[in-house]
């Protein structure tokens, strides 16, 4: 009789794929508890010893954040520092700086915001994207948008632009007045902050490229 190829056998087709099952499920699990992990909110306790985290916890609003190109990988990533005034303040608590990101959160989803801007990759491009508009350098001191508010601070000219876009024609494509408060100014500011600061692997890749946004200047 005639030896059977094992090509042709039911058997280790059966065994093949209930092996190839067994391993991509243990694998999806595994990747499944990585990932939230690495998504998962940071503390002030992890802020205050200096741990990373990629998503830090709210009171990263009372720190510094800078974007700075890593050898390592390839890329640029945020960097938090030192202590950094907020609105007047420095010392927001876990439960006061998570309520404000919160608001903004929900006023950026109240807003439509991602009807023209895009927001840790998802949106739209009709409008700037917002992943890391709190470290655009037209933000910073002597950027053209404080310079156009008015204002002695990022914070606070990023508050006054959301308040008042019309006022201050900054492209062909305006923002239109959403009828946004002070509080929710300084809630959605809070929430762009925070978000500038999460780890997104170099996203938006072009980023870095735009003079200044690099290291804080």
């Amino acid at each position: 009789m005639a030896n059977k190829s094992v090509w042709s056998d039911n058997r280790f087709w059966q065994r093949s794929a209930a092996w190839v099952t067994g391993f991509a499920s243990v694998l999806l699990i595994w990747l499944t508890f990585d990932t939230m992990g690495q998504i998962a909110i940071g503390t002030d306790a992890d802020l205050q010893s200096g741990v990373t985290k990629r998503v830090p916890g709210p009171t990263v609003i009372n720190y510094k954040i800078s974007y700075e190109m890593s050898t390592k990988r390839g890329h640029e990533v945020p960097v938090i520092g030192e202590k950094e005034k907020f609105f007047g303040r420095d010392d927001y608590s876990e439960e006061e700086a998570g309520a404000l990101l919160h608001l903004g959160k929900l006023g950026s989803q109240a807003k439509n915001c991602m009807n023209c801007h895009t927001l840790l990759g998802n949106g739209a491009y009709y409008a700037p994207d917002l992943t890391k508009a709190w470290l655009d350098p037209a933000w910073q001191d002597g950027g053209t948008m404080q310079a156009m508010t008015g204002k002695s601070t990022k914070e606070e000219a990023m508050a006054e632009f959301l308040q008042h876009p019309s006022t201050y024609p900054t492209h062909s494509r305006m923002m239109p007045n959403l009828g946004i408060t002070a509080q929710e100014a300084k809630g959605l500011v809070a929430f762009l902050k925070h978000m500038s600061s999460i780890d997104t692997n170099g996203f938006p890749r072009n980023f870095g490229r735009m003079q200044g946004a690099v290291n804080g200047k």
